[in-house]
């Protein structure tokens, strides 16, 4: 197996505040991420899931425990440029992120920052707005644009800077639900086809499925860790934590509580909807060969 491009050893973190320090927010966490893999962390509010974003590239950093980007130690101040340039973040107001009154002045600019010559800017400007689908709107004003339609430049500001890492937080908070699904298409398609390895904080459900491995946050512990599949079968079990399930492993789970042989594993509309025609089909079958005993 390849080196984790993000790993944390026992890592434990407390704000400071004027008082001293604060509760801790994370503790103990002990966790690998792969090259390539697209991971959603799922939390409820205070779970502490936006302040692990927040120490992949070292905007936090860790009280106790460590931090390893690509191997780099975040503790060790002369390696933040590079770990910065390994893991790009993406916040949940695009507005926070957007700098220049043109959008492909804006995507520039983390390039720019990075000392990139001109030329190969030009370059990096015109793959990342293609990446994510924005290569018409180069001259336009980010202003005009719609929510969903700023996250993705965001997206593609943080592309420039080709990073092996992406950490999106809460990335669809403030968007309605056509920008939500072209940010998460745009996140997805990125993973599957450049290869770049993702981390999707969110407390959604259903982007939660869409990833290929589920964390689940609780108190700052890590409660889960599996593909979404199996996580959302313990339906029970993240209902205790105040958490949901998406709505097809809801419906399937009332019917299994209602004694129907079902399975758990479907997690989209369409997906529950084969679990139904199949058990719908078979059931006649059933009734049919009691009927003949």
């Amino acid at each position: 197996m390849s080196q984790p491009i993000l790993k944390t050893e026992n890592l434990t973190f407390r704000y400071t505040t004027e008082e001293g320090a604060a509760p801790t927010v994370l503790n103990g966490l002990t966790l690998s991420i792969q090259p390539g893999e697209f991971v959603a962390v799922l939390g409820h509010n205070g779970s502490g899931k936006s302040t692990l974003a927040k120490h992949f590239n070292a905007i936090l950093l860790p009280s106790g425990g460590k931090v390893y980007v690509d191997g780099l130690d975040t503790l060790d101040e002369d390696k933040l440029l590079d770990i910065r340039r390994q893991v790009g973040m993406v916040f949940q107001n695009p507005d926070n992120q957007i700098v220049a009154s043109v959008v492909e002045e804006d995507v520039a600019f983390g390039p720019e920052n990075l000392g990139v010559p001109s030329a190969e800017i030009r370059e990096r400007v015109d793959s990342a707005l293609a990446a994510v689908g924005m290569t018409e709107y180069a001259r336009h004003a980010p202003h005009l644009l719609s929510g969903g339609q700023k996250q993705r430049v965001a997206i593609a500001g943080v592309l420039a800077m080709r990073p092996r890492c992406i950490v999106l937080d809460e990335p669809t908070a403030m968007l309605d639900p056509v920008g939500r699904k072209e940010v998460l298409d745009t996140v997805r398609r990125l993973n599957r086809e450049s290869g770049i390895t993702v981390v999707l904080i969110t407390h959604h459900m259903d982007e939660a499925a869409q990833a290929d491995r589920l964390i689940v946050m609780h108190d700052g512990h890590i409660v889960a860790d599996d593909k979404p599949e199996l996580v959302f079968q313990n339906v029970d079990g993240l209902r205790s934590l105040g958490l949901e399930v998406p709505e097809p492993v809801a419906l399937l789970y009332e019917l299994r509580q209602a004694g129907v042989d079902v399975p758990l594993t479907a997690l989209t509309v369409d997906q529950c909807a084969q679990v139904l025609e199949a058990l719908l089909t078979q059931r006649p079958r059933l009734e049919a060969r009691e009927a003949a005993k």
